[in-house]
This record gives C-alpha cells, structure tokens and sequence, in this order.
C-alpha cells in the first residue's frame, strides 16, 4: 500500500487552511500595545514586532512532535530536548534575529523526576549548542489528559530573538538567478514522524539493526542539526535574500518565503533512512513533501556570494552544496518535477 502524510491522519492542505484563519482571527490584536508595532505577523518562520527605533523582536513557538513517542519506546530522553531548542531557533534566524531567550512547557502524565531531569539536560545541550539562555518554563502534571499507566509527555518552546531592522530577512529580495544553498541535515529531523512510524515500525522493531542505519531507535532519535552560528555569520558577512528551515511540509515551505520559481536540480543523494521509508511505500514526491531529504536548511543568495557562503558553513563543520537556483515559473520543482 502507498503512503501519504494524508492517510496516517496529517492532511497538511487542511492544517495550512486552519492557519490561515487563525492567522486571519488573531490579526485583530495587533494594534492593542501602543509602545509595539506589529512588522511581520502570521505566517512566516517568526512574528516580528517594533519597540522602538533600535529594538525589533522575533518570537516563534514549536514543538518536537511525534517523535516524544521514540523517546519513549526506546526509555531514552536525554536528546528531544536538543530538539526542541532547535525546531525553535533555526525557525527564528530564518528572519535574521539572534535568539537571546527561551522557555519550556513540559506536559505528562505524572511527575518522574529522572526523566525531567534526563529532558531538561538535552534542552541545555541544545541551548548552549545555539548559544541561548533558558530563562524560565512550565511543567504541567496532565494525568486525565494522557492515556496509559506508563509515562507520556508533550514537549515544546518558545524562542525570542532581537535584530536590527535594517537586518531583516523576509524573503522579499529573492529574484531571478539567485542560488539555492542547502546544509547537510543530520537525520530526520523532528518532523514527519507520523508518516515515519507508520511506515518504519509496521516492517521493524525499534530495537532492530539494518544494513546502513544502524539501530532503528538510535536513527530515529539523532538530534536535529542547530544551526544558528553559521547562519548568524552568513548573515553578517554575506549578502542574503532569504533562509529557510525544511521542516513540516518539507520543500514546499519555500514558497512561504516569496511566491517565485525554486528550481531543485542538484539534491544530494537521499540518505539511507529516508531512502527505507521510500522504499516501504512512499512516493518520490510525497517523500519530498515531507522529509527534508538531506538538507535541513537552506539559504538563498546571489550567485556571487555562493563560494562565501559555503566556506563559512565549512568552518563550522557542516556541508553545503547548491541544490537550485530561483527561477520564474513559481512553484517548487525537485528534479524537475512540480511538487507545490
């Protein structure tokens, strides 16, 4: 049987219509602070607001998804936290600002005090690893909320971040000629767990070991790449257009960025575990849609600015290649074939 992100219960046209009206819903508090005006609402990577001639935040709030029910299967926590960190921050440099602080809610079923001691030392790896002090959070004990005796947990975060406005990254800038500049995910990431589960754990147990993954739980579990250095510095030295991490509708997002043509032509090669999941029973395009196939973030620049680019994300350890460049027929093609 062929899967989809649809069928195991994720229909993601229908999550963006809801968007849009909740986006639409709480535009009416925009004006209610005085002191703060509103730049760039719903519907980027951050929302942005103006203090005051010097001071512009970002603030983005997410979360680490499905892939809680991992780290219980395998009764290993001490990386969702790396996670959450970074499904907050690589959001928010997406528009240029610097995260200087973060918060945590905390959800379960019962209190366990090894576990939340477990979590909250991967949020630290993380913080630290995205240089972003953790300043407060909320544990909230669920019981009625969460089924079954053993425990089960919720986890997200939120991030603010501050930039000058002369350094905002919207995406507005992106033109015709400009290279596509993609990083090196580290793995799945924390998004299209759902589908992954569906697929992975109906052929395999989480215990099992396959040829060029290793273990299945450990594959599943690898943190999500942080990459905020690199960026920052890209944004410093380099000129950039626009940034975009790949993460829940996969490639598809970039058109979140600027309705333009995004010509993916050079994707490096798909790796191993996302190559089992096509091979279990999804489409090249699904997987597309879903997946970050490889590259966890992407940052879209002149041509002329390519070889900088790439040197810096070489300094700090990361690989990246151009995979495209804008063209414009808008929409999103991957090898030539139109995938949003």
């Amino acid at each position: 049987m062929t899967l989809t992100y649809k069928k195991v219960g994720v229909n993601v046209q229908n999550i963006k219509k809801s968007q849009k009206e909740i986006g639409r819903i709480i535009a009416s508090t925009h004006n209610l602070q005085k002191n703060v005006r509103v730049k760039h609402g719903f519907g980027h990577y951050a929302g942005i607001v103006t203090v005051s001639d010097k001071i512009t935040l970002a603030m983005h709030t997410d979360g680490v998804g499905t892939k809680v029910l991992i780290a219980n299967m395998m009764k290993k926590y001490d990386t969702v936290g790396i996670d959450c960190i970074a499904m907050n921050v690589n959001d928010i440099i997406c528009v240029g600002a610097t995260p200087i602080s973060f918060v945590d809610y905390i959800a379960a079923n019962k209190n366990d005090k090894k576990i939340f001691s477990q979590i909250t030392k991967g949020l630290v790896k993380g913080a630290k690893l995205a240089q972003v002090p953790i300043v407060g959070g909320e544990t909230a004990i669920m019981p009625d909320l969460f089924a079954g005796k053993d425990f089960t947990f919720d986890l997200s975060g939120m991030v603010v971040g501050m930039l000058p406005k002369r350094k905002l990254v919207l995406g507005n800038s992106i033109t015709r000629g400009d290279v596509i500049i993609g990083i090196k995910s580290s793995g799945l990431h924390s998004n299209g767990y759902s589908l992954a589960r569906k697929v992975l754990l109906s052929k395999y147990s989480i215990k099992d070991k396959i040829k060029g993954i290793g273990s299945l739980g450990n594959a599943l579990l690898t943190p999500t790449q942080i990459y905020v250095k690199p960026i920052l510095e890209v944004i410093k030295k380099c000129k950039v257009h626009g940034l975009a991490h790949i993460t829940g509708g996969s490639f598809t997002k970039l058109l979140r960025l600027k309705k333009i043509g995004y010509d993916l032509s050079n994707m490096p090669q798909i790796p191993p575990i996302m190559q089992l999941i096509e091979d279990k029973g999804v489409k090249n395009d699904e997987m597309y849609k879903t997946f970050n196939m490889g590259i966890g973030f992407c940052i879209i620049a002149p041509k002329d600015e390519a070889s900088k680019i790439n040197s810096i994300i070489k300094k700090h350890r990361l690989q990246s290649q151009e995979i495209g460049k804008i063209t414009s027929n808008v929409g999103v093609f991957v090898n030539s074939k139109r995938i949003a």
